[in-house]
């Protein structure tokens, strides 16, 4: 996955505004314009990083003499007390800048080590990680970037990408049937169909109205085997519902192609990384 400039720069922006509004009351003040400076980033915990292009890219946005040496990037396990960049520029604006970067930094980074830690407890299943849309508003692709860096996979991005039927759609149409019925005669030939099912006849269902992708919601092991043998590879299986790093190991084993884990982006722990200057 790669982020697009203009995508990131509007997001920046948009948190440069609103953190410091029109003025920096204590940098502006004390910190003459011209004064140059350094800092360096360094991490206070182990971790898999992720954003570095996206904090270097705040300070470029304040300050047009901004520099840095970049020593870790995207992807890469750091340990506590790793130096991860050296920077410099105008004083003024390497502090102006300081937490909107550590904010991007620190979350990307918490999620890339949260995905890579899950990542690492079903290795070598056949079970993939992916998140979902439950992300912090107008951050979703920064946090579904930081998945693929933390080695998982992407689910859709938007509602646009999948007609994924969940419970309330199953419920409010009547049934899967009718619901994948009517989803057919209207969508184009691109769209794959997804359906939640909460139960094995609700699985026998979806198979018969060949559903691509069947998501097995909040299911026990046990039964989420049974499923995955009747299914036998005519669709995609997914598993959600309540998983954690201490389950998605008996899950994956289920045999599950894909794991989704929502706390991956909807509780996110943030990478303690700290800026200092030099």
């Amino acid at each position: 996955m790669i982020l697009n400039k203009f995508y990131i720069d509007d997001i920046i922006k948009n948190a440069i505004k609103e953190d410091i509004n029109y003025l920096d009351v204590a940098s502006a003040y004390t910190i003459p314009e011209t004064q140059e400076g350094k800092a360096y980033f360094v991490a206070k915990a182990d971790g898999v990083l992720c954003g570095i292009d996206v904090a270097m890219r705040v300070f470029e946005l304040l300050d047009d003499s901004f520099y840095a040496n970049v020593y870790k990037h995207d992807g890469d396990e750091i340990k506590k007390g790793d130096l991860i960049a050296d920077f410099g520029g105008k004083m003024l604006h390497l502090l102006e800048g300081e937490r909107t970067a550590l904010n991007l930094l620190q979350m990307m980074s918490g999620v890339a080590t949260a995905t890579n830690a899950c990542v690492k407890a079903i290795a070598g299943t056949n079970a993939s990680v992916a998140e979902t849309r439950k992300t912090i508003p107008m951050l979703r692709a920064l946090q579904k970037y930081a998945v693929t860096c933390g080695g998982g996979s992407n689910h859709r991005f938007n509602l646009s990408d999948c007609a994924m039927l969940k419970d309330n759609h199953i419920d409010a149409c009547g049934s899967i049937t009718k619901a994948v019925n009517t989803l057919r005669k209207k969508i184009g030939h691109t769209v794959k169909i997804e359906v939640e099912t909460r139960n094995f006849d609700e699985v026998k269902e979806a198979v018969a109205v060949n559903a691509d992708i069947i998501m097995l919601d909040n299911m026990s092991v046990e039964d989420m085997k049974k499923c995955v043998e009747y299914i036998d590879k005519r669709a995609l299986t997914e598993a959600s519902g309540n998983v954690t790093l201490e389950t998605i190991r008996n899950i994956a084993e289920s045999g599950v192609d894909i794991i989704s884990v929502g706390a991956l982006t909807h509780s996110v722990k943030a990478m303690d990384i700290s800026m200092k200057i030099k």
